[in-house]
């Protein structure tokens, strides 16, 4: 099989390199350390159309294929991973709205999110809740024609200007989603700051006291809200997290070799010590591999493959990891240079290990790809299985 990008597809990456180049990654520094993202950026941003990247034309959304969306998100990601973020939690809210949002919820909100008229963000982490989404506290009870949230979010990625949030609570025990405004009553955020990674996120905290929110806001069914909406939301946002830890890593390969033909140490340029031909190599081929594993996950997820949910999954624990290790070494080879806010390569580093958190950790990914390979095994060799536990009775 030939993993070829098509001609469009193509151009598609050039115009998003283009743009990261010229508007993100001039900014990207200053960003992380105001932890902010400028307010112009975010309107360019949705000017050329990347907030409804997902969503289909009638909507006013670009209805890019998947692949294109990956790309979309490796390139941002190469620029600045706070960015991509937005680009993440927006579109996993859309996706939602998207499949689970009945008519009059779509007709209203998804023209908003397409233009970036309207900011979206997913709250569904909580100070004692995080792997365990089923574990969530944050209660949504019904009170005549509207439903009572109390409870507390946490972590809320761009919490800080988001108009809308994907709420999920417990509804009588059922796991539920909810669409609550940022300005309705009995909800107040809280800035989150000093944070790691993706410092320009603008998190935030959420705290529900009695918030009073119209009965249509419930999106989808009452205990659909993890199994269903979240479920399909955060396999989006793992993709998305996915492709953005190679842009993070093929950043850190570029400034690699950008630095290392530039600077000499002991007469000759960095470039020429074995060593460090040996460290931009495994960066080559690491960032090559995560990248097919995001092509294979994206290919499946186009053609409606079940098993592209495990792929991604692969693809997250993977890309991730190798961002990770791709920006230790990025710094390593900086020196010193490398841990000042001079370069870039110190907020790749930091970005990096925030990639191997969000969207299921590290060890959740490996549980999940775990439990994958076993039952794939056993689907396979079940005749063999079944003769050897005969042969142990």
């Amino acid at each position: 099989m030939k993993i070829e990008l098509t001609s469009q597809q193509k151009d598609d990456k050039s115009k998003f390199r283009g743009f990261v180049n010229q508007e993100i990654v001039p900014h990207a520094n200053y960003s992380d350390q105001e932890e902010c993202t400028s307010p112009k950026l975010i309107e360019k941003f949705a000017h050329q159309g990347y907030l409804g990247a997902i969503l289909p034309e009638e909507f006013g959304g670009q209805n890019m294929d998947i692949i294109t969306y990956g790309l979309l998100n490796e390139e941002i990601g190469r620029g600045c991973s706070s960015l991509r973020s937005l680009l993440t939690v927006h579109s996993m809210v859309a996706s939602a709205l998207c499949r689970w949002g009945n008519k009059s919820q779509k007709e209203y909100w998804l023209p908003k999110l397409s233009s970036g008229e309207v900011i979206a963000a997913f709250a569904l982490s909580e100070p004692n809740v995080g792997s365990d989404a089923k574990s969530i506290e944050t209660t949504a009870t019904l009170s005549g024609d509207s439903y009572v949230l109390n409870g507390e979010k946490k972590w809320i990625t761009y919490g800080q200007i988001a108009d809308v949030f994907l709420v999920f609570a417990q509804c009588s025990g059922k796991p539920s989603a909810f669409l609550v405004e940022k300005n309705s009553p009995g909800l107040s955020i809280q800035p989150i700051s000093g944070m790691l990674g993706v410092r320009a996120s603008m998190l935030a905290q959420l705290n529900f006291q009695d918030c009073r929110i119209p009965q249509e806001n419930l999106v989808g069914r009452l205990g659909f809200g993890l199994s269903y909406i979240a479920s399909s939301a955060l396999d989006y946002g793992r993709y998305s997290v996915a492709w953005g830890s190679v842009g993070i890593a093929q950043a850190c390969l570029e400034a690699c070799i950008q630095y290392t033909s530039e600077r000499k140490q002991f007469d000759v340029y960095l470039k020429e010590h074995q060593l460090i031909r040996q460290m931009i190599t495994e960066m080559i081929v690491n960032v090559k591999a995560a990248r097919l594993l995001c092509y294979q996950a994206g290919y499946l997820k186009e053609i409606g493959d079940p098993n592209s949910i495990t792929e991604t999954s692969i693809a997250k624990y993977f890309a991730s990891t190798t961002a990770t290790k791709v920006a230790n070494d990025a710094v390593q080879i900086h020196g010193a240079n490398g841990c000042t806010n001079e370069y870039s390569v110190a907020r790749y580093l930091r970005d990096a290990k925030i990639m191997e958190i969000i969207e299921g950790s590290t060890q959740i990914q490996q549980i999940t790809i775990a439990d994958y390979g076993y039952q794939e095994y056993i689907s396979k060799h079940a005749s063999i299985v079944s003769q050897n536990l005969l042969a142990m009775m």
